[in-house]
This record gives structure tokens, C-alpha cells and sequence, in this order.
């Protein structure tokens, strides 16, 4: 797959990610909440790290520059 997500777009999903586990580490977010944002923390956090969104496929969405790697 084409990489579509760029460098900004991707600390911006990690970080995001990473302050949903924090919250729901310290109890701050809790059941249906918490699972539903901790299965998107995943998400986030596995979308950073590919640079694929497959959710901006289909909407012909592209965040990366072209010197971007």
C-alpha cells in the first residue's frame, strides 16, 4: 500500500493515542468509553507507525508531501 499519511499527520495520531492509554490508565476514562478509545488508541498508534490510514483510501485522502518519506 501507498503510504497516505504525512510526517505531522502521524505525531498528531500518536500523541492523541498516547494521552487516551494515559487516561485510561489513571481511571479518567472508563467502560464503554474506554474500550472504545482504547481499540482507536490502537488504531492510531498502528496507523502512525505504517503511514496507511485505510480510512483515507476510499475518501482519496493524502496528507503526505511529496519529499516526505
Amino acid at each position: 500500500m501507498r503510504k497516505n499519511m504525512g510526517k505531522i499527520d502521524k505525531i498528531i495520531r500518536f500523541i492523541l493515542a498516547v494521552v487516551v492509554i494515559i487516561l485510561i490508565i489513571f481511571n479518567q476514562i472508563t467502560n464503554t468509553a474506554a474500550v472504545i478509545l482504547g481499540i482507536l488508541a490502537i488504531i492510531f498508534i498502528l496507523t502512525s507507525f505504517t503511514g496507511v490510514c485505510p480510512l483515507y483510501i476510499p475518501l482519496k485522502i493524502n496528507t503526505k508531501k511529496e519529499d516526505e518519506d
